[in-house]
């Protein structure tokens, strides 16, 4: 089964990470980011709004539904691509690599 309550702590401090770095945006994309056909939404949309707009809410609706979480997440991978040499993202990045490692040991 998994464990909702380490998932909503992990999911919390990824928000909270990123509203402490400024990585929080005020308003949604447009609704046309939304139709995204690439992993990450990278056709779309810069990745901190897709882990704002797309990831920590599909998370949160995974925990309040209780449903199963997928068997891989490569987010933190992605982040690391994303966000090489970027002072602002060093807490973050860390986070998403223990949400990661959270998923795959299921």
């Amino acid at each position: 089964m998994p464990d909702y309550e380490t998932a909503l702590s992990k999911i919390d401090a990824i928000e909270a990470e990123m509203k402490s770095a400024g990585m929080w945006s005020p308003k949604p994309p447009p609704p046309e980011a939304f139709d995204f056909h690439t992993a990450f939404a990278m056709d779309t949309m810069p990745f901190a709004h897709w882990l704002q707009f797309v990831f920590i809410p599909r998370v949160r609706e995974i925990i309040a539904t209780q449903s199963d979480f997928p068997s891989r997440s490569e987010v933190g991978s992605q982040a690391i691509r994303e966000f090489d040499g970027d002072n602002e993202a060093s807490g973050l990045v860390p986070l998403l690599i223990d949400f990661d490692r959270f998923i795959e040991r299921g």
